[in-house]
């Protein structure tokens, strides 16, 4: 009767163990996953913003369609890129997709902006005034929510790869996440906006 008891009481305290490196690996998932739509919601905020810079700039660089274009088809690259990431936080070819495009729009932007030095009644422009500030503000929290999803994806994977939750992680198939990386040194900074 006393083994019996002992048994039970480990089978419970097991079940218990097993439990809870479950429901803390799925409560990492999901801090994660909410971390990356906080991402995804400012880097709609951006996409949003950028065609309303182009037709600001288009008015006054009208020498520089080549560019205007780059843009366009950056933030579009970037956008379909965000979609992806967004149906799958965490997948490493998503992640890397992401950088990538984001890196892609990071440097069509900045060359944009070099660009426009050259145009001193663009820079006077209250509305492309606006927009700059407007963007830097978004590059910034896209920072702060990048730092929050990264910081997240690491604790997730921290918990899945320490025993015992590495054995729930591996039954339950709890795939690694995947950061998203600062894969250039565009990304790395807010692109830098005066004007």
């Amino acid at each position: 009767m006393g083994i019996l008891i002992i048994l039970v009481v480990f089978a419970a305290v097991l079940i218990m163990i097993v439990i809870n490196a479950y429901n803390r690996l799925v409560t990492l998932r999901n801090r994660y996953q909410n971390a990356y739509a906080q991402i995804d919601v400012q880097l709609r905020r951006r996409y949003d913003l950028i065609p309303n810079l182009v037709e600001t700039v288009k008015g006054y660089m009208k020498h520089e369609r080549e560019t205007l274009e780059a843009v366009i088809q950056a933030r579009n690259s970037a956008m379909s890129a965000s979609r992806q990431a967004a149906q799958a936080p965490g997948d490493p070819q998503a992640m890397a997709q992401l950088g990538a495009a984001e890196a892609a729009l990071g440097g069509t932007l900045g060359k944009l902006f070099a660009l426009s030095e050259a145009y001193p009644d663009l820079k006077a422009e209250k509305s492309m005034s606006e927009l700059s500030e407007e963007l830097r503000s978004t590059e910034n929290r896209i920072s702060f929510a990048r730092q929050a999803f990264n910081d997240g994806v690491t604790l997730y994977n921290t918990q899945r790869e320490v025993f015992p939750s590495s054995l729930i992680a591996n039954t339950f198939n709890f795939q690694a996440a995947q950061l998203l990386d600062i894969a250039t040194p565009e990304m790395q900074n807010a692109p830098q906006i005066s004007f």
